[in-house]
């Protein structure tokens, strides 16, 4: 039987919980990310879906927006902010079919897009993931 997971009420309750995660994260990435946005929207945007080619809005439980380190040139333009974007409703939906707590879908979510931010592929967020 899978545990009942926890939910948030609203946008602010889920950024709550989103900057908590954020805590938690391996010191790693956290020590790197002071100048990244988080955002927290209900679902992606229309056009998002449609672009990313999604079936679902549920399908996106958050997106990493910027130009990633490994991209970056000093030669750039001044880019907007770096920014994560948490989608509350699919990643609630996904802690409670899944029954993770919901601490823990926010803080793979911000591991993963995180990784992006600095280039690294899925074995090294998987790896960085499982550290304390």
């Amino acid at each position: 039987m899978k545990a009942k997971s926890q939910s948030v009420a609203d946008l602010e309750g889920m950024e709550g919980v989103a900057r908590a995660a954020l805590r938690g994260i391996p010191d790693e990435l956290r020590r790197h990310v002071h100048d990244i946005v988080i955002r927290i929207a209900e679902f992606p945007e229309e056009d998002l879906i449609d672009e990313m080619g999604l079936a679902s809005p549920y399908d996106l439980l958050g997106l990493y927006q910027g130009i990633s380190l490994d991209q970056k040139s000093v030669s750039d333009p001044v880019p907007d902010v770096d920014m994560i974007f948490l989608y509350r409703q699919p990643i609630q939906a996904y802690a409670q079919q899944t029954g993770e707590k919901l601490t823990q879908v926010i803080r793979h979510v911000l591991i993963h897009e995180i990784g992006h931010h600095f280039g690294f592929s899925d074995d090294d967020m998987s790896r960085i993931e499982q550290q304390d």
